[in-house]
């Protein structure tokens, strides 16, 4: 249950974390659940006197509400009035959207938190200053003196000044309602920058919501409807608002006391797969770090440190959406639930719990610890936000942001690989398979709110963290094929995952040197084989870890490219109506094509990254870690052979049998995200599709950085030389022989054009080193040469293009391909999970 706030001074701040996916991002108990003071329900007053206006009392005193900050409502006038009596005190204000938008494009969920910051109020005069002082900058010392100085060399932040409208008994009283009917969480920004228009909030549409108001002994809960108005609303906006000029959404506010200074931070290590908090410490030795860094995670304790397993002072625990239906409530319950194996192998006793938030508690309340189901009008990320106190890493609060489509869509893709459960009625056993997905989910973004990063490499370890982003595994049919299982992810938490908690809240015994005893935890795991691998080096297109990828499918990235590619090719080849039931509209197979279509993109960019690829580990000096090394030549000639094959018509052309399968959208089936855009009118193009299949090999495999690590590694004759990279994409496009079939030309020859436009682009590329741009200069003339010989369908577009090229200094006309519909299983959002 919640447990009590521990008073604190400083700032805090919240960190998102998507994911996919992730990718962006933990709750600490903190307050004894209470039953909420409501304006509607209030006791006596505390405060010695009503508020007045001149000579108007405004707010009776039986509509006092106590708690953290005392505060009456008027509601008659719609006015809200704070008593201050923590003058100077520094206390956290956190804003959120109680009711938001309902566009992942646009990004302002329901339940999201907002700014995260710690203030206090300053009388000046007849007014009160809310004031965020600069905690980025400090010195950690005795010295009051040097304190001051660096306080007085960084900037503070005044973020709102308040008249006194009373001030009984020395006890100032302020109106907070301009404070709450504003922007406070930037929708109008949010909208601009998202290129849905101008607006800005309306007050005479906008009001206090008296329901959303609660007051406890540490914290105080307020929130108000704001309604925006403007024009130029765009397609986005237009799709989830009734009326366009009018966007209402509810903006939640809390003040909430500090936690106290029982908590010990521990320090960040690049090894542990933390995100952390960081700041300049201007009292620092000289010899020492200017930049202090610590771990992000909650406080917990054992009740006997020096006991091998305890039960903790202060258990951990997480509250689902009362709002999430079956079975999709039992799912998720069970995945955030795999957390407590964790904690038991970290030696504690039932300190990890899960239970549905009660009916009368809000979700934004700091002292509950939240994963909410998220509704918007198409899939995208689910997230986790945490409230971090800089200073230490102390996690306050979490919430899990869980998009509610994500469960359709993996339905979606089991239906494509599958469809033959639904063809026997056993929709169902589809069903059970996404939900086996969601279990999954639900742990991952549960992770990130204990403080623990994405760990890329994991899915190369049998599955040790699921913290990875998990492709749905495929077994044997026995009869040469493959068939998907009954469970087709892993279940529960990975070995990585136990040592990320023994890191982050392993509680040692009293004379314990911390420090070592933490690099020994470290130094075991890696021993033992563990890897960890994050965002930067695995999101990246010019990526070259070996083993981390997103989405990828299995240990071994060259081997399972194959895999996948003979899995695609078998759904492919028996892809038919039995994809969707009876009764529904033939254009729906589309929608379940797309996503099989190019079910091996994933993997492609995984084996991509074999090419020039460099296999390393987060170190530190002395830790016995070995030195970064290129992937053996071998690997990497083996994953280019099996990348030429994405480039094969033979293995990238859409079956003739779909050709005829899917008839265009009638009226009132519009196309959306997850369908495919081509230049063939409402009729499916299968030669657009292949080129952006080829799309996908050939941006990850040219990309400049790429090409300059294969420049320098075949100098140390560690990898292919560029000039061999382009001698097999010749010899798999322009050099290759004619296909016997009409179709599987057509095909090629696009592939093909997706091949020059991609030499073009890097022959122009600003970052490709010159040696890279002279040999992809060399191939141009090659195509040329191709182009100028023979009777090559293609002969004079191609001598165009390349001419053109020449003669603008990189300018062209030729066309990109449709982009693929977003085949992460999470969509696509500028917010990572």
């Amino acid at each position: 249950m919640p447990l009590t706030p521990r008073f604190r001074t400083g700032r805090v701040l919240v960190v998102t974390i998507l994911l996919l996916c992730s990718t962006l991002d933990v709750a600490a108990q903190r307050n004894r659940r209470a039953t909420p003071v409501r304006a509607d329900a209030a006791p006596a007053p505390t405060a010695a006197s009503p508020v007045a206006t001149g000579e108007t009392t405004v707010f009776p005193p039986s509509e006092v509400s106590p708690g953290f900050f005392d505060v009456r409502l008027d509601r008659a006038m719609g006015r809200l009035y704070l008593r201050v009596d923590k003058l100077d005190t520094e206390f956290l204000y956190v804003n959120g959207l109680t009711a938001g938008v309902g566009s992942n494009d646009i990004g302002l969920d329901r339940g999201q938190l907002g700014d995260t910051r710690i203030v206090r109020f300053e009388r000046r005069g007849n007014r009160i200053l809310m004031i965020e002082p600069n905690y980025r900058y400090r010195a950690v010392s005795d010295n009051p003196l040097e304190a001051r100085s660096v306080r007085e060399a960084f900037a503070t932040s005044v973020l709102w000044g308040f008249e006194i409208v009373e001030g009984a008994d020395g006890v100032p009283i302020i109106e907070l309602t301009d404070f709450l009917l504003r922007d406070a969480h930037d929708v109008s920004g949010r909208l601009r920058q998202s290129g849905q228009g101008s607006y800005a909030v309306d007050k005479s549409r906008s009001a206090l919501y008296e329901e959303g108001m609660y007051n406890f002994p540490n914290n105080t809960e307020m929130e108000a409807l704001i309604t925006l108005t403007g024009s130029g609303a765009g397609g986005y906006l237009r799709s989830v608002v009734p009326t366009p000029e009018a966007v209402t959404v509810r903006m939640h506010h809390s003040f909430i006391a500090l936690p106290d200074d029982g908590y010990t931070p521990r320090a960040f290590d690049v090894r542990a797969g933390y995100y952390g908090t960081r700041f300049q410490d201007y009292a620092s030795p000289i010899d020492a770090p200017l930049t202090t860094q610590f771990i992000a995670r909650h406080r917990l304790e054992k009740q006997d440190p020096a006991a091998e397993r305890s039960e903790a002072v202060e258990p951990i625990v997480y509250y689902l959406d009362n709002g999430t239906p079956e079975p999709i409530r039992s799912a998720l319950l069970e995945g955030a639930r795999w957390w407590n194996e964790a904690f038991e192998a970290a030696g504690y006793i039932d300190a990890f719990r899960v239970e549905i938030l009660p009916e009368d508690a809000h979700p934004l309340d700091v002292r509950y610890n939240v994963i909410q189901w998220v509704h918007r009008s198409t899939r995208g990320w689910s997230y986790g936000s945490s409230v971090v106190d800089p200073r230490t890493g102390e996690i306050i609060k979490g919430h899990v942001s869980l998009g509610s489509l994500r469960v359709r869509q993996d339905y979606l893709i089991f239906k494509g690989l599958a469809p033959e459960l639904l063809e026997q009625g056993e929709s169902a056993a589809l069903v059970s398979r996404a939900l086996a997905r969601i279990r999954q989910l639900s742990a991952h973004e549960v992770g990130h709110t204990l403080g623990i990063m994405h760990n890329f490499a994991a899915s190369t370890q049998n599955d040790a963290s699921v913290m990875d982003y998990p492709h749905p595994q495929h077994v044997s049919d026995g009869a040469g094929g493959y068939r998907l299982p009954e469970t087709p992810y892993d279940t529960g938490i990975g070995e990585w995952d136990k040592l990320a908690v023994a890191y982050g809240y392993q509680d040692f015994p009293e004379g314990t040197d911390e420090a070592s005893a933490l690099d020994a935890l470290l130094r075991e795991g890696y021993a033992g084989g563990l890897r960890y691998i994050s965002d930067a080096d695995a999101r990246a297109v010019s990526g070259a870890h070996p083993y981390a990828h997103l989405w990828d499918y299995g240990m071994d990235p060259v081997a399972q490219l194959e895999q996948i590619l003979a899995i695609r090719r078998e759904a492919l080849a028996t892809f038919g109506e039995s994809a969707i039931p009876v009764g529904r509209p033939m254009a729906e197979l589309e929608e379940v094509l797309v996503p099989l279509y190019f079910y091996h993109r994933y993997q492609v960019e995984a084996t991509v990254k074999v090419v020039g690829g460099v296999e390393y580990r987060y170190s530190n000096r002395g830790d016995g870690s070995s030195p970064p090394r290129a992937v053996p030549i071998r690997t990497q000639n083996a994953a280019l052979r099996l990348l030429m094959q994405t480039l094969d018509a033979d293995q990238i052309a859409l079956p003739k049998g779909i050709l005829g399968l899917i008839p265009p959208r009638a009226a009132g089936m519009p196309s959306s995200r997850e369908t495919m855009g081509g230049w063939m009118g409402p009729v499916l193009d299968p030669v657009a599709m292949a080129g952006t299949s080829a799309n996908v090999t050939l941006g990850l495999l040219l990309n400049p950085d790429r090409m300059n690590r294969l420049m320098l590694h075949a100098s140390l004759r560690q990898s292919p030389s560029v000039r061999e990279v382009f001698d097999r994409l010749m010899t798999a496009t322009w050099y290759r022989a004619s296909h016997d079939d009409a179709y599987l030309n057509l095909i090629q020859r696009h592939i093909n054009l997706e091949m020059l436009r991609h030499t073009l682009v890097l022959a122009d590329a600003e970052r490709a080193h010159a040696g890279v741009r002279s040999i992809a200069l060399e191939t141009i003339a090659r195509i040329a040469d191709v182009a100028s010989d023979g009777d090559m369908p293609d002969a004079a577009l191609v001598l165009r293009y390349i001419e053109q090229f020449h003669a603008t200094t990189g300018a062209m006309n030729l066309p990109s391909p449709p982009d693929a519909p977003p085949g992460s299983p999470i969509g696509s959002f500028d917010q990572h999970p």
